[in-house]
């Protein structure tokens, strides 16, 4: 990868992350918690005209290795 743009990226996520600081906490208590086979995670989307868009996925034991693998890249 690219050293400047993991730079880019790295900072990207600090501003992120400033602006939003209840994500982080969240996803370290997924973390913590585990994510296994079966698990659900539900996602809504409100607009800013106030449509609602709602979607699910049932984690798979490869939807668990690819996170695992993510985890190993930060």
């Amino acid at each position: 990868m690219n050293p400047a743009k993991i730079l880019k990226m790295k900072k990207a996520w600090d501003t992120f992350t400033n602006n939003h600081p209840m994500l982080p906490k969240f996803l370290s208590a997924v973390k913590n918690k585990g994510l296994e086979e079966g698990t659900i995670i539900e996602m809504n989307i409100t607009t800013t005209s106030g449509e609602v868009l709602k979607s699910n996925i049932k984690l798979t034991a490869s939807d668990i290795e690819l996170m695992k693998e993510l985890q190993r890249l930060s």
